[in-house]
């Protein structure tokens, strides 16, 4: 702990309990915005399943597959050489397993197996352990495996019974697997590219460290495979640093329902206390209910007492549910078409669709609405995509007033 103290105070960083939080990170210096707070490299990483990516660097391009395991790819030779030592291992292990369960291997179950074989080369030393890099880390973080309910504990079970078959190791349990399995639940992060795209898991043990709170001092970002903690403010000395661990975009219930079913915990920070709060009521109605019916009154709706229907706040005007009702069924029965046909590559179709989707919307949806926001959202990838610069260009200023009004904030790309 001393040592880890020391290393932390030499990055302007202490580590302090707090109760009913446990351990916080707290600065011990001032910090500017934009200002790097934590950077750090995974313990282990393993890229998801979607396509081929190379194992160290997440690249899509130019790859070879290893020819022994058959499961591992690589963009060239540094990649290769840099994952060496703990590919060496896990090589010979995938190469005696049969092709079935090869199948089976999950970004999850590897990324478990490679942690267990990150911990041995470093007892054996082939691998070097540092004060910020080692496995005592991983064990220091929280697990909730209490909180779980039955059937994800099965779930852990049956995964971490498969990594025991791989490893063959008689001196760890299954139930010790599974609990690790719970911990990558709480702490593991989505690795994305600039663009928020995922491309791999990573299991960060600092960065993990972090509390969350729905009004954030710092971001989680990513720069290749390291997880950079920035100051989005002025943050002075002796605050505790705070990251989102959760799409920012939603009410507070939203948000409390996430967390709470995630990561097993109600936020209590000063946006989340409002709970029920006139703020709050408008809030929660602007980002996710509907607005008034008269495009000229900017009011939101809150559910009449008589329950047939919604009154704007601000002018009093009624608005039928039925009504309601059926453009929102109209908005679903367009979004599964759109969806499906953006699965099957057909972009122009989808476009077409979303555009049809946003002008249902602007019907119901306030202008700062989450629902209206993401619409939008698909819409600048896709034209993107297209490379129809122009549309693109429109949909990115609809969004921008959005995040400008603080409703929204930038969501973290990242699942904690």
């Amino acid at each position: 702990m001393e040592e880890l103290q020391k290393a932390l105070s030499d990055k302007g960083l202490t580590l302090s309990p707090v109760p009913e939080k446990g351990r916080c990170l707290f600065t011990t210096r001032d910090f500017s915005p934009g200002e790097a707070i934590v950077w750090e490299e995974p313990y282990v990483s393993v890229p998801n399943k979607s396509s081929a990516k190379c194992e160290w660097c997440f690249a899509s391009t130019n790859l070879k597959k290893c020819s022994a395991c058959h499961v591992v790819y690589y963009c060239g030779n540094t990649c290769q050489k840099s994952d060496w030592k703990l590919h060496k291992v896990e090589c010979q292990a995938l190469s005696k397993v049969d092709k079935e369960r090869i199948k089976s291997l999950t970004p999850t179950v590897r990324l478990m197996f490679k942690l267990y074989l990150r911990k041995k080369l470093q007892d054996e030393k082939v691998i070097p352990a540092t004060v910020l890099d080692n496995f005592s880390l991983v064990e220091s973080l929280v697990s909730h495996m209490t909180d779980i309910d039955e059937k994800q504990l099965v779930l852990y079970a049956q995964m971490a019974n498969l990594v025991n078959l791989i490893l063959q190791w008689p001196e760890i349990s299954i139930k010790e697997i599974a609990e690790k399995f719970s911990k990558f639940s709480c702490n593991a992060h989505t690795i994305c590219d600039a663009e928020l795209k995922p491309l791999g898991t990573g299991l960060y043990p600092v960065v993990s460290i972090i509390n969350h709170s729905c009004l954030p001092n710092s971001v989680l970002i990513f720069e290749g495979r390291m997880a950079v903690v920035r100051a989005v403010q002025h943050i002075p000395k002796g605050t505790e640093v705070l990251i989102s661990y959760i799409e920012m975009a939603g009410s507070t219930a939203t948000r409390q329902k996430a967390l709470r079913e995630q990561y097993f915990f109600s936020c209590t920070c000063i946006r989340c206390i409002k709970l029920g709060q006139n703020d709050d009521i408008q809030e929660s109605a602007v980002l996710e209910g509907y607005r008034c019916k008269d495009k000229r009154c900017s009011g939101f709706l809150l559910r009449d007492s008589g329950n047939k229907g919604f009154r704007c706040q601000l002018c009093g005007l009624f608005r039928d549910k039925e009504e309601i009702k059926i453009i929102v069924n109209e908005i679903e029965r367009i979004s599964e078409k759109a969806s499906f046909s953006l699965s099957n590559g057909h972009k122009k179709d989808a476009s077409v669709m979303y555009k049809m989707i946003e002008k249902l919307q602007q019907k119901l949806c306030h202008q700062f609405s989450v629902n209206l926001m993401r619409t939008r959202e698909n819409l600048l990838k896709i034209l993107m995509e297209l490379q129809d610069w122009k549309e693109a260009l429109k949909y990115c200023r609809l969004t921008i007033p959005v995040y400008k009004s603080g409703l929204v904030r930038l969501r973290k790309p990242t699942g904690h």
